[in-house]
């Protein structure tokens, strides 16, 4: 059994309804990720390795020419120390649960700061809290770490965790 040949108006109109298909706005083009929570999503993704003990992870989230800069105050002085990616590789993290809560996301271009309150534990032992800073560049299609700053203090000056202690 032969089956019947489309006519020449037939076999033209696929090619003009799937050109207009692939002019029409598709749910899933139209929603692009918001650069905001992917900006955040970096900075959960290092809180992540920090808590698993993985500086290898956590500066794959780096560029090259990264810095990580703590600051603490102690009698009224606040100090800082700076360190770089590869010193940070190189380092081990034991023991710590670092988790973030309510973060702030700003954008503009191919630049992002993440405000990520936190609280932190050594050993199961409460340790300090305060605010991570992230700043990322936009880079090869996804946002990468260029500096991160936090500050060590002890409540009130800060908050813990909403959740209060981690669970074991």
């Amino acid at each position: 059994m032969r089956l019947p040949r489309p006519t020449l108006a037939k076999r033209a109109t696929w090619p003009v309804a799937l050109a207009g298909a692939l002019l029409l706005p598709s749910p899933l083009l139209a929603q692009s990720p918001d650069p905001r929570a992917a900006a955040i999503a970096v900075a959960d993704s290092a809180l992540a390795a920090i808590t698993r003990g993985d500086a290898i992870a956590l500066t794959d989230l780096m560029v090259p020419e990264a810095v990580l800069i703590p600051t603490f105050t102690r009698g009224g002085v606040t100090n800082y120390r700076a360190r770089t990616r590869a010193e940070q590789r190189a380092d081990q993290i034991k023991g710590v649960v670092e988790r973030g809560f309510n973060p702030t996301a700003m954008v503009s271009g191919g630049m992002a700061m993440v405000w990520y309150p936190y609280d932190l534990y050594i050993g199961g032992a409460w340790s300090h809290c305060g605010a991570d800073v992230f700043t990322l560049v936009r880079s090869g299609g996804s946002w990468r770490i260029t500096s991160m700053t936090w500050s060590a203090e002890q409540p009130p000056v800060c908050e813990k965790h909403p959740a209060g202690p981690p669970q074991r």
